[in-house]
């Protein structure tokens, strides 16, 4: 059984934009998203990859697309399937009777799925369009339980299904009452707890640290009226029913473990102690140049504890499994039971609105200063990690499905500390927006708006005015940022570092201005805004127009350009990508 809801159906507007997308030549891999997949019917591929005739019904292709569908309607939101087109973009069509399929999934799925299917016209190809909405109960298929992990099918167990269903329910796991009473909290818990409220310092939360024990728990919302403890009380200040993290520290790897912590102490104790052996693991670094000489930790210490906490507070609580830290070298990796809540995934996660899997746990450890309330916690890890020159955080979702999360410290840049610590105004340094910008064009050497959208995880109009606060931005007299030189009119301005910026960051920049380096950029601007000119190739790679104008005569006779017209020569003449 599934539910319908009131309102435009976000499905069928990302079905809607997939065909148009299609339409205009674009393929499939290039385009799916996690509600939405492109199929050519299976059964119709004889020897040597031939496409065989269609037929109204077949056995093969029902059965297989019953596992397409509960797998989508086992997942956030349903789901569609486009029917009838390759990977590569082929029109294979499919002669199938859509009320037949549709029993026919209905039979495979035990009668608890049914599916919408019409029929639809691509280029004057006959496809079928498959739609479900999301399922009220689990629905498996040959005694399988599958969900959508990114773009795949992968299977998953029927407690994180449930616990998944009970978030998106409104259910708070973690606000139920449980079988512990307040005489139950540990003290060595509750004496950590007001260490955490004392080391705030704010009025509000010294207040609250001067609180008796069952005062200071029930207004952290963890107790009942009755005296008895909540879920979210029972683990922070009883114990985890499993051992709830798992640290273990190696110093290179494959090396022998050098410290393991795990237990099933109160959660706050758990947080405490690995947060302590974490920090003392972090290697102190001394950096000796200019304005950045001082020391630096290899995984700025917040970022540390930020990874740790919210692997414990967004995690599933009703999994078994322990919420893993691996502290290898000078990486850290903390890996969470339970997949993504409430629309978030990798590529939105630094700016989509909070939402908590059990909202009175995120309270409570946000009351503590332990998580962060206003759900910043992923943008600070991003700042920190940036402003050191160490990359970004490497955040997925992986089958099981778990949230992992991975900082690859290491030694801090000098030159990117001393280049954020020029910057007018000061903020600038402090702004997630530009500090992505700045390591997306030392990496690509360019960025526009359409291209920094993705990187910044916002709307095309957010993404236009970060990139006008870091045109806006200087270091000592200069420029961080100009436009790209010779862009037609009508396209939308692109941006560059500036030769100083470029030079002040040159360990970053200088595979830039290699043979290679200038090849991928020009690759990527013709791709990317479907023309290029010697003026602009001229411009991004920092060679003359002349020379420009050999490198892309070069990039043509290698088939990745073709002449923008056939003369080849003119005023405002240009390439255009080749395929």
């Amino acid at each position: 059984m599934t539910y319908s809801f009131l309102g435009p159906d976000p499905v069928e507007a990302q079905v809607q934009e997939m065909l148009a997308r299609l339409a205009a030549g674009e393929r499939p891999n290039q385009i799916e998203r996690r509600q939405v997949d492109i199929k050519e019917e299976p059964g119709r591929r004889g020897t040597a990859g031939k496409i065989l005739p269609g037929s109204a019904r077949s056995e093969p292709a029902a059965r297989y697309l019953a596992g397409e569908m509960a797998c989508m309607a086992n997942s956030l939101g349903g789901g569609a399937v486009v029917l009838g087109v390759a990977d590569d973009g082929t029109r294979i069509g499919t002669d199938l009777d859509g009320e037949w399929l549709r029993h026919r999934i209905w039979q495979l799925t035990d009668g608890k799925l049914t599916i919408a299917v019409r029929v639809g016209d691509l280029d004057g190809t006959r496809i079928l369009v498959l739609t479900t909405h999301e399922a009220i109960e689990p629905i498996r298929f040959e005694g399988k339980l599958k969900w959508r992990v990114n773009d795949n099918c992968v299977e998953v167990d029927p407690t994180s299904w449930h616990s998944g269903k009970l978030v998106r329910s409104g259910i708070d796991w973690s606000a139920q009452p449980a079988g512990h009473t307040l005489k139950d909290a540990s003290a060595v818990a509750v004496a950590l707890a007001r260490r955490y409220l004392q080391a705030a310092g704010d009025e509000a939360s010294l207040d609250l640290a001067a609180a008796t024990d069952p005062d200071m728990l029930r207004r952290l919302g963890l107790a009942t009226g009755d005296g008895r403890l909540t879920n979210a009380g029972s683990l922070l200040f009883v114990g985890t029913p499993e051992e709830g993290i798992d640290y273990i520290r190696r110093d290179y790897p494959g090396g022998d473990s050098a410290n393991r912590i795990r237990s099933r102490r109160p959660l706050i104790e758990q947080v405490w102690e690995v947060d302590q052996a974490s920090q003392a693991s972090n290697r102190l670094i001394h950096v000796p140049e200019g304005f950045a000489h001082g020391q630096q930790r290899a995984i700025p210490g917040r970022a540390v504890r930020e990874v740790i906490v919210n692997g414990v507070i967004h995690r599933d609580w009703l999994s078994p499994q322990p919420t893993t830290v691996e502290h290898v070298g000078d990486m850290l990796t903390v890996t969470s039971p339970g997949g993504f809540v409430g629309g978030i995934t990798p590529d939105n996660i630094i700016t989509h609105p909070p939402v908590p899997r059990y909202r009175s746990l995120a309270e409570a450890m946000a009351t503590l200063r332990l998580g962060e309330r206003e759900g910043i916690g992923v943008d600070r890890m991003v700042r920190d990690m940036l402003a050191i020159g160490r990359p970004e955080p490497e955040i997925s979702e992986v089958p099981g499905p778990y949230v992992r999360v991975s900082l690859v410290g290491g030694d801090p840049d000098p030159q990117v500390i001393e280049f954020l610590a020029s910057v007018e105004p000061t903020t600038a340094a402090s702004d997630v927006d530009v500090l992505l910008l700045i390591d997306h064009l030392t990496k690509t050497g360019w960025v526009d708006t359409a291209t920094a959208a993705p990187v910044l995880q916002r709307p095309l109009g957010e993404a236009r005015t970060a990139i006008a606060r870091l045109a806006a931005t200087k270091s000592g007299r200069d420029a961080v940022i100009v436009t790209v030189k010779g862009t037609p009119a009508g396209q939308t301005d692109a941006y560059r570092l500036t030769d100083s910026a470029r030079r002040r960051l040159t360990r970053r920049t200088s595979h830039l201005m290699t043979p290679e380096g200038r090849k991928t950029q020009l690759v990527s601007w013709a791709t990317k805004r479907r023309r290029i000119s010697s003026t602009e190739a001229s411009d991004l790679t920092g060679v003359s127009i002349p020379y420009a104008g050999t490198l892309l005569t070069n990039m043509a006779d290698e088939g990745i350009l073709k002449p923008g017209r056939e003369s080849r020569t003119g005023r405002g003449f240009y390439y255009v990508p080749a395929d």
